[in-house]
C-alpha cells in the first residue's frame, strides 16, 4: 500500500499567501473607457469640450468662403459645414470689413462665369430615353425622350441663367440700351432750327387731318 505524502509546505508560505488579495480582471467597459481617454489632455477624458462655429473673422476662413463661392457653391451650402460660420456671422463680417466685402463681390462675379460653364455642361448631357412598349404584347413601339428629365434640365439651366444674369448683368443680362444710359447718354438738341422744323411738321400734320375730315 503506497504511503501518503506527508510533505508540508515551507513554513511561512501559507501565512504569506493569506491576507493577499488576488487582483480582479477589468471589465470590457473599463478597458474601452481607458482606451478612449488615452492620450487626451487632462480634463477632456471626463468631459468632452464642445467646439462651436467660428464667430471671429479670420483671413483663412474668408479665403475659403470666397473660393467656394467662385467655384459655384451657394452661401447656404457653405454654411452647412460645422467648421464654417453662420450666414448672419458672414453678413456681419461683410458690413464691418470693406476688404472682405470687395473680395466677396468679386467672388460672386466669378461665380456667374462658373454658372455659365455649368449651363453648357448641362445642355450637353445625354437625355434620358424611354422605351415605349405595347402593354398587351410587350412589343417595342418607339423610343422617346423622358419629358420629366427634360423639364428638370430646363429648370437647372433657367436657375443658373437667372443667377448669372443677376450676378453679372453687363455680361449675361438681357441689356436694353435706353436714353440716358451711362454708356449712351441722352443728347438734347434745342437749337432754333430743330424747334422750327418740328413746329412746321406739326402744322402740316394738322392740315392733312383737317382736309381728310
Amino acid at each position: 500500500m503506497p504511503r501518503k505524502s506527508t510533505k508540508s509546505a515551507p513554513q511561512g508560505e501559507n501565512s504569506a499567501q493569506e491576507g493577499v488579495d488576488t487582483p480582479s480582471m477589468p471589465s470590457i467597459a473599463q478597458i474601452l473607457d481607458k482606451a478612449a481617454s488615452k492620450g487626451k489632455p487632462e480634463g477632456l477624458a471626463a468631459k468632452e469640450k464642445k467646439i462651436g462655429r467660428p464667430s471671429s473673422f479670420t483671413q483663412d476662413i474668408a479665403e475659403v468662403i470666397c473660393s467656394r463661392i467662385a467655384e459655384g457653391e451657394s452661401l447656404r451650402e457653405i454654411c452647412k459645414d460645422d467648421d464654417m460660420p453662420t450666414r448672419m456671422t458672414i453678413y456681419r463680417w461683410l458690413a464691418a470689413d470693406p476688404a472682405f466685402c470687395d473680395h466677396y463681390t468679386r467672388a460672386r462675379e466669378d461665380q456667374a462665369d462658373t454658372l455659365a460653364d455649368e449651363i453648357i455642361a448641362i445642355a450637353d448631357e445625354q437625355p434620358e430615353i424611354i422605351a415605349v412598349t405595347d402593354k398587351r404584347t410587350g412589343e417595342l413601339i418607339e423610343h422617346k425622350l423622358d419629358g420629366a428629365f427634360l423639364q428638370w434640365q430646363k429648370n437647372r439651366i433657367d436657375a443658373r441663367k437667372w443667377t448669372a444674369m443677376k450676378l453679372k448683368p453687363k455680361k449675361y443680362g438681357d441689356r436694353q440700351i435706353l436714353a440716358g444710359d451711362s454708356e449712351a447718354p441722352l443728347e438734347v438738341q434745342n437749337d432754333a432750327m430743330t424747334i422750327l422744323a418740328a413746329a412746321v411738321k406739326n402744322l402740316e400734320l394738322r392740315r392733312q387731318t383737317a382736309n381728310e375730315e
